[in-house]
């Protein structure tokens, strides 16, 4: 049994398809948990109860936290830590291994041109230290010898079927294809990582799966060379058949819609990574598993195809 602690999002659907290739036994727990393969167990409940996570990890060999809170520091501060002290209970009780789908939020905001598993942990946002806490509750359990873990690290992501909470979706492909303008946050002029989903869920059942790969942080496989700003909007609108036409928003005008959109407000905090260049390395992922990252253009292509055609 392999259990996916979060299901319903696209990284946890790709996740449940790519699993396929190792178990036929797939749990998916969600507070309304679909199908993604005909076979899987569904169990419907609410992770933020200490007892339904025990619940959820029962039976499981592998578990995989793919589970999203609300994009609030406050929702955050509030559920992050006590959920991953219930999972690495859970796990050590149940004697599961456990798989951590995770962000850069915590990474140093002076070290984002390259980064990869080595780069500084200093968050300078409160979303970020809430990650913080929960990476070092999960690296003292593995010391401690509590479980065996590891974390899946991905830039922000981008690919087919992403309904919420994706920054190129809403902002660009889905305003050039309504014939608006797209928006780029604070600068067009930096390089900026996107990690395509199919390789990410793929990557992260190859790594639930690779007993050596335990014990370890791991960059998910994303494609070199990324596109600024200008030239991501250019490259979309090619795609499209569309005029690349945009507007670049600044900080201040964020916190301006932030006082009408409250979702804005947790913008704000988080936009030193755009006013730089964000660039990840995942040259370790690559050379462990011979994995080549889908290309920003035929990525693009894809998400065009499946839904925008």
């Amino acid at each position: 049994m392999q259990t996916i602690l979060g299901s319903g999002g696209i990284i946890a659907t790709e996740l449940a398809k790519s699993l396929l290739d190792y178990t036929s036994d797939i749990r998916l727990v969600s507070r309304n948990p679909k199908k993604v393969n005909p076979g899987d167990h569904l169990l419907p409940m609410d992770l933020t109860e200490e007892q339904a996570v025990y619940k959820a990890v029962e039976g499981s060999s592998i578990v995989y936290v793919t589970i999203g809170f609300p994009y609030s520091a406050k929702v955050w501060s509030d559920t992050w830590p006590k959920f991953m002290k219930n999972v690495i209970s859970a796990c050590k009780r149940h004697k599961a291994k456990m798989v951590f789908f995770d962000n850069v939020y915590m990474y140093d905001r002076n070290h984002l041109n390259g980064m990869n598993e080595e780069t500084p942990l200093n968050p300078t946002s409160k979303k970020g230290q809430i990650r913080l806490e929960v990476l070092q509750m999960i690296d003292s359990a593995i010391k401690a010898g509590t479980i065996d873990a590891l974390v899946a690290r991905c830039a922000d992501y981008y690919g087919p079927g992403i309904t919420r909470n994706g920054m190129l979706r809403e902002l660009v492909f889905d305003n050039l294809f309504q014939g608006k303008k797209a928006k780029w946050l604070e600068s067009d002029k930096y390089p900026h990582s996107f990690t395509y989903t199919k390789d990410a869920s793929k990557a992260t059942a190859l790594l639930g799966n690779t007993e050596e790969a335990f014990g370890q942080v791991w960059h998910l496989p994303t494609a070199k060379n990324p596109y600024t700003g200008k030239e991501w909007i250019e490259k979309i609108a090619e795609a499209m058949g569309k005029s690349p036409r945009y507007r670049v928003v600044s900080k201040f005008m964020v916190k301006i819609i932030g006082w009408f959109v409250p979702i804005m407000r947790e913008v704000v905090e988080m936009m030193y990574q755009y006013d730089r260049d964000y660039v990840f390395n995942s040259d370790k992922f690559e050379k462990a598993f011979n994995f080549v990252p889908t290309t920003y253009e035929k990525g693009i292509q894809q998400i065009v195809i499946e839904d925008y055609s």
